[in-house]
């Protein structure tokens, strides 16, 4: 799940280089990706966050779910599929993406008011259980820029849901390791009485890739006092 356009090639494009051509030949060998294709599955993604479903039950009967950064759509299916036709699942994209039954599809940049409008329509007041966040950049190449940007998103994924999550809920998010990550995962745990990280076995082993599991949001104001109770054991 991206936070950027990617314009696929087309027949006028550059000719591949053997980097990219490598990383197709990997991806359409991944077994997470041949399966995602043969269940119907948007991404690969998916089964990260089945993953954590399974062992974390993060998710209740009647639940309101909001998914950022939600395009292709693999997360909001999975959830959609779990909690069966109980529950709210809103998916927030600026990227736009085909329909998924059961989900309520919101394009746009969630910082810009008509989206944030649209979005307050749309809960009728009640507050969000539980916000998920898979966005990353496009990534340059350039680790320093990379890591500078994926800390900003995953900072504005958190801002969001301070904004927005019952006293007590929860937020999923993925971070990458790297400068910014140790005073981020710091900061999670005065919003949260517990903090988990997770590498789920769909995330590929050389990533650098990790989910923040948070639970027990205290809410807006935090309290520095409950720090100590938390935990963050990386598998």
């Amino acid at each position: 799940m991206t936070a950027c356009l990617i314009v696929a090639a087309g027949p006028c494009s550059m000719p591949r280089s053997k980097s990219s051509q490598r990383w197709l030949k990997e991806h359409f060998a991944d077994p997470f990706v041949q399966r995602a294709q043969a269940e119907g599955l948007r991404s690969r993604a998916a089964y990260k966050l089945e993953e954590l479903i399974a062992r974390d039950r993060i998710l209740k009967p009647g639940m309101v779910v909001v998914d950022l950064g939600a395009a292709p759509g693999g997360w909001s299916q999975m959830v959609r599929k779990e909690l069966g036709d109980r529950g709210t699942v809103i998916a927030l994209d600026i990227l736009g993406m085909p329909a998924i039954p059961g989900v309520l599809v919101l394009e746009g940049d969630f910082r810009e008011q008509h989206v944030a409008d649209a979005l307050h329509d749309a809960l009728e007041g009640v507050a969000v259980d539980l916000v998920l966040s898979d966005i990353a950049p496009n990534m340059s190449g350039v680790a320093s820029v990379d890591q500078a940007r994926s800390m900003e998103l995953v900072e504005l994924a958190r801002d969001f849901a301070t904004q927005h999550l019952a006293y007590g809920g929860t937020f999923l998010t993925k971070v990458f390791q790297g400068a910014g990550f140790d005073s981020f995962i710091k900061d999670l745990r005065v919003r949260f009485s517990k903090v988990t990280m997770r590498k789920p076995k769909a995330s590929r082993a050389r990533s650098a890739e990790v989910y923040a599991l948070c639970t027990g949001f205290r809410g807006a104001g935090g309290n520095k006092a409950g720090q100590e109770n938390t935990t963050g054991s990386a598998r």
